[in-house]
């Protein structure tokens, strides 16, 4: 009887833990506009699920995982200036002991490229941490492939 309510937990809890879902909090949407022929923006939305935010490139060392954006380089385009981000919240998170900046909702970076061939590719990842008030996932980093025409 032991071996049969042993057996029947493990096949509860795997099929439970096949249908738990990953949480998922950020999606990413990427688009790009020419600004003239030898220029173009690219914009990088992140999208953020209620009650998350994720966190700015400016954050001070020892707090949370700052947003980075890491370009492949090409020979296609080079980048002009750094990753721009609007004016982020600030606030005391008593879990990093320490003021951080964050976005919520929603958040559009942008980087400016200065075109040495009339189309191309933007490739590269972003890697972001994602909080709420009760927890941190793991830091994430997502591909993205923008074409420029």
């Amino acid at each position: 009887m032991k071996k049969i309510t042993l057996v029947l937990s493990m096949v509860l809890f795997a099929v439970a833990g096949a249908f738990a879902q990953i949480e998922k909090p950020v999606t990413w949407a990427y688009s790009a506009k020419k600004v003239s022929k030898t220029e173009a923006i690219i914009y990088l939305k992140a999208t953020i699920d209620d009650r998350w935010h994720i966190y700015s490139q400016n954050v001070k060392d020892g707090g949370p995982v700052k947003t980075t954006f890491t370009f492949t380089p090409s020979k296609d385009f080079s980048l002009v200036g750094k990753t721009i981000e609007p004016k982020a919240i600030v606030k005391y998170e008593s879990t990093f002991k320490m003021n951080v900046s964050y976005f919520e909702k929603a958040v559009i970076f942008q980087q400016k490229i200065k075109l040495n061939k009339a189309t191309t590719v933007v490739k590269g990842v972003v890697e972001f941490m994602v909080c709420n008030d009760k927890q941190c996932l793991p830091p994430e980093e997502v591909e993205f492939s923008i074409p420029v025409k």
